[in-house]
């Protein structure tokens, strides 16, 4: 079965495909969602990202966030550095350029007939939200979803209006932040927690991670001690990105490059790299 296609790369690393704001759609203290109309179909898969060019300013990576057959293409980004908060001041007509898709999606097609755990921390929601749609409208060929979701406040927690939906799609959503907030009905604590907490089989079930770094870190090493093999555990990485095709190095790491051989990497390839702080 190949359902998730990926879409072929760009013909050049360095053109742009030229799209334009549609809306912007709050989901967070300095979170958004930007929808970019290109003017005809964009293809990709579920865990892929465009460099987001904004020019006279610069480019960033930024996941994803759409529904891989939306008529617009989604990007949720928080505002961070010089791209991002110059994104934040567009408005609705504004053109921007979109070179992508690029890297590795997350492997759906693998994970048909089992069972799928995917963990979120903070905007790492972004990264996974269109393989949750995904994994939804062919909600039969799958095990059992489970979606664990962690953030600083119940304010950080991304899509929460989507969540009805994906509940009826039969997806287990449990929720949990660090500082709850009056009135939060929730568990107070680490994603992590609400792993340790979860009935799975670790024969048949595969686990994807997205947020900080640490986070995934510490998720990999708590599915491993719950008996899942690391090649059942996928991690998508952040890093400063250019080329976006292993060309300027900048995103070099241990011998991969993290926009050409990731973002998505299953944790054996990686967790000797991950154990090395700053690397």
């Amino acid at each position: 079965m190949n359902v998730f296609r990926v879409a072929p790369p760009p013909r050049s690393p360095w053109h742009g495909r030229p799209a334009r704001l549609v809306d912007v759609e709050p989901e967070a203290p300095g979170v958004a969602t930007y929808r970019f109309d290109c003017g005809g179909p964009f293809h990709f898969a579920p865990g892929q990202f465009n460099m987001l060019h904004l020019p006279g300013i610069g480019a960033a990576a930024i996941s994803i966030s759409s529904a891989p057959d939306a008529a617009t293409v989604g990007h949720t980004v928080r505002a961070v550095g010089n791209v991002t908060h110059a994104l934040a001041r567009l408005r609705p007509g504004a053109g921007v350029f979109l070179r992508g898709p690029w890297g590795k999606p997350w492997p759906l097609d693998a994970l048909c007939d089992r069972d799928v755990v995917l963990v979120a921390g903070g905007v790492g929601l972004a990264s996974l939200r269109s393989a949750i749609v995904a994994v939804g409208r062919r909600r039969g060929d799958f095990g059992r979803i489970r979606l664990l979701v962690g953030g600083r406040a119940p304010a950080d927690l991304l899509y929460a209006r989507e969540y009805p939906a994906w509940v009826r799609a039969d997806i287990d959503i449990r929720t949990i932040v660090d500082r709850p907030a009056a009135g939060w009905p929730g568990p107070a604590g680490l994603v992590t927690d609400l792993l340790a907490g979860l009935d799975f089989d670790p024969r048949r079930t595969s686990l994807l991670c997205c947020g900080p770094e640490p986070m995934m870190r510490a998720v990999a090493a708590a599915g491993r001690a719950r008996g899942l093999a690391a090649t059942d555990i996928f991690l998508s990485l952040e890093r400063n990105m250019a080329c976006a095709a292993g060309l300027c190095g900048l995103c070099q790491f241990g011998p991969t490059f993290v926009c050409r051989d990731g973002p998505v990497f299953s944790h054996d390839r990686i967790a000797p790299f991950l154990a090395v702080r700053h690397l």
